[in-house]
């Protein structure tokens, strides 16, 4: 089984993104369900997301704009989604990099 991790980072401001909501769910056909909620940390982090992930779809969610609310911010996506598969067994990491007006993700070590 694999495991999962994320870290948000604010590069507007240059600085992890703490208090963001996090939503981890399992993709099946049409159903959406949820696995495991968090709030990353200080440093922007969430170290493990439980369960242990088996092959297949899913999704985290990202609550940004709670995360802007708090720090005083105005964005313009008020919460990112990223759909994302798992294939094989080891431990997947999904950054997020945040600003005012864009966010990118990619599949991290």
């Amino acid at each position: 089984m694999s495991s999962l991790s994320t870290h948000v980072l604010d590069t507007g401001l240059g600085r992890p993104a703490q208090g963001v909501p996090v939503r981890l769910s399992r993709i099946t056909g049409d159903q959406d369900v949820v696995l495991a909620t968090g709030t990353t940390d200080d440093d922007g982090r969430i170290a493990a997301l439980e369960p242990a992930l088996q092959a297949g779809t899913y999704r985290l969610w990202f609550g940004v704009a709670a995360y802007a609310a708090a720090s005083g911010q105005d964005i313009f996506f008020p919460e990112v989604t990223v759909t994302f598969t798992v294939a094989d067994e080891r431990h997947y990491h999904v950054p997020l990099l945040l600003s005012p007006f864009a966010f990118s993700t990619y599949r991290g070590s």
